[in-house]
């Protein structure tokens, strides 16, 4: 009996899973997505709460995609790629929490030579909804099943033609990649040189949600002063990677009230992070 086809997962929703961290777990994060101790104690010390990063939502929401593994249809990991992240923060996350993830797909498309799968992980706990996370996957040979090839993100959150209203400059360290892989995406890729190498890089690159880390510490400081309170919802596209070493020059023109478009680059000038918007609040 064949599996089911990919078309068959729009709209379907995924048990609950629970999930738990504590403040160890959002620390290391921090360090992960580059949180310095002269800046920002506040978000790397107990002493201080801890206060948590909001972009650290990424990491319970990964669950969500779990649930996508487990679902009967044929998907091979090796051929997925990270297209887009997006988080939408409904209060201030807390440092120790245990709560529930329910991953449910938004949206299946049909790119001919590949699919796009869009998944979204809801996270409460007994308050009520603390995040939502959006993963858009990129699934290489899975299209051809008949679906509609979905709409176009041509033209979507495109930077003015003007000079930025806020530039943040951030150098990646040579063991950033190490550091981040320990909040959990072990994958290879990102510290093996000779698995990087086999899938066609020159050596491994720092983790696409490592980078929309940093760019989000600098939507937190730039346009939040330094709030996680004020912090509404960043998404963003994977346009390049970021190797560990690298600068990240985050640029944000204010687009209206508690909006802007965001696009980061490297020190050469590579767009690495595309196609991105902020909400803040005050």
């Amino acid at each position: 009996m064949s599996p089911p086809p990919l078309s068959s997962l729009l709209g379907r929703v995924f048990d609950p899973v629970p999930v738990a961290w504590e403040s160890k777990d959002v620390m290391l994060y921090a360090c992960g997505a580059g949180a310095k101790p002269a800046t920002e104690l506040d978000f790397l010390f107990e002493g201080k709460g801890p206060k948590v990063l909001p972009t650290y939502g990424v990491i319970p929401g990964m669950m969500a995609m779990g649930s996508l593994m487990g679902s009967g249809v044929e998907i091979n990991p090796m051929m997925i790629l990270h297209g887009e992240q997006a988080i939408t923060l409904h209060r201030e996350i807390p440092p120790d929490c245990k709560a529930r993830v329910t991953g449910r797909v938004s949206e299946v498309w049909d790119k001919e030579k590949a699919a796009v799968i869009g998944v979204e992980g809801a996270v409460e706990d007994d308050n009520g909804p603390l995040f939502t996370t959006k993963a858009t996957l990129f699934l290489r040979g899975g299209g051809g099943f008949g679906g509609e090839r979905g709409p176009s993100t041509a033209g979507r959150n495109v930077a003015p033609d003007r000079a930025p209203d806020h530039v943040f400059e951030d150098e990646t360290r040579p063991e950033q990649a190490a550091v981040y892989r320990l909040s959990g995406d072990r994958n290879p890729l990102h510290i093996d040189p000779g698995f990087a190498q086999m899938a066609g890089y020159e050596e491994p690159f720092i983790h696409g949600l490592c980078t929309y880390g940093f760019v989000g510490r600098a939507v937190l400081h730039a346009l939040c002063g330094g709030d996680p309170g004020r912090f509404g919802s960043l998404e963003a596209r994977f346009a390049d990677q970021v190797y560990p070493g690298d600068t990240i020059v985050t640029k944000m023109w204010v687009t209206g009230s508690g909006e802007a478009v965001v696009q980061a680059e490297t020190q050469k000038g590579n767009v690495v992070l595309s196609q991105a918007r902020a909400t803040f609040s005050g």
